[in-house]
């Protein structure tokens, strides 16, 4: 039986990070992964630091904590822009999987279905990374790096993710595609943010899950749409915009109805804004 640990300062859970910790947030994911044998390793649970949990909005933009539950995201008051995050949170699970599921351990998990990536991508989120020599940023579509990889340092925590305060006013959408309608994961899943400016699109940004190792943007639907009017955009997609997913065939689903569903879903999911 390893160690276990509930810091309530960021700088304690820091600190005992010079040794080896597995870090456990809502351990949705942890436990099952364990069912039926002992914990030998230990387990720094940080949700007792408060620091880590709520939503904030600023000049800038919007600090999401690091502990927010998917139920919390849902509850808080967001604008427009936030909608696609909202819709993927209420696939994530159930209701008692949203209440202790966290933003960081869906990402920390880095799975390539995991429901929280694409739109997150598609809000162009930034991941805020401490360490003991202090916080670094980046984008997040640097931070996975591979199926269940991520470049977290076994010295670093993610403690909160950014998004931008778009230029123009903004709208965002999510689709999931499963086996079947609740509790289950994904086949494929695609989300959209658009800047809109008098009824055309200023800027999009495109996201696809579950095609690849890891969520991807697609900068060349991206680039089709902007400056088209609402009316249309689904039209303007086509399976070259896809091109660069890499999905594999499993017992979900194989890579070829993959391709196809992908381009069904994108076109579903831009109606959403006519």
């Amino acid at each position: 039986m390893g160690d276990y640990l509930r810091p309530t300062s960021l700088e304690d859970a820091l600190a005992a990070l010079a040794r080896p910790w597995t870090v456990l947030a809502g351990g949705t994911d942890f436990y099952p992964a364990r069912v039926g044998r002992a914990i030998e390793e230990n387990v720094l649970d940080i949700t007792g630091i408060q620091d880590l949990r709520g939503i904030s909005a600023g000049p800038t933009g919007w600090r999401l904590g690091a502990t927010t539950t998917w139920s919390e995201l849902i509850e808080t008051p967001l604008p427009p822009l936030f909608d696609g995050l909202k819709q993927a949170a209420r696939e994530v699970g159930g209701r008692q999987i949203q209440n202790t599921g966290t933003l960081a351990g869906n990402l920390c998990n880095a799975s390539p279905a995991a429901d929280g990536v694409p739109p997150l991508l598609a809000l162009g989120a930034e991941v805020e990374l401490a360490g003991r020599t202090g916080l670094r940023r980046l984008p997040l579509g640097s931070f996975i790096v591979g199926n269940r990889r991520t470049v977290l340092g076994p010295d670093e925590l993610l403690v909160a993710l950014h998004v931008p305060r778009p230029a123009h006013p903004a709208r965002s959408a999510f689709l999931k595609l499963g086996a079947r309608r609740y509790l289950v994961i994904s086949i494929a899943m695609a989300a959209a943010t658009l800047e809109i400016v008098d009824g055309v699109v200023a800027t999009a940004r495109i996201a696809v899950g579950a095609c690849s190792a890891v969520a991807q943007r697609l900068p060349a639907l991206e680039a089709a749409l902007a400056g088209a009017p609402l009316a249309g955009l689904a039209e303007r997609v086509t399976t070259a915009h896809a091109a660069s997913l890499s999905p594999i065939d499993d017992v979900r689903a194989s890579a070829a109805y993959r391709r196809d569903a992908v381009a069904t879903l994108l076109r579903r999911l831009l109606r959403n804004f006519a």
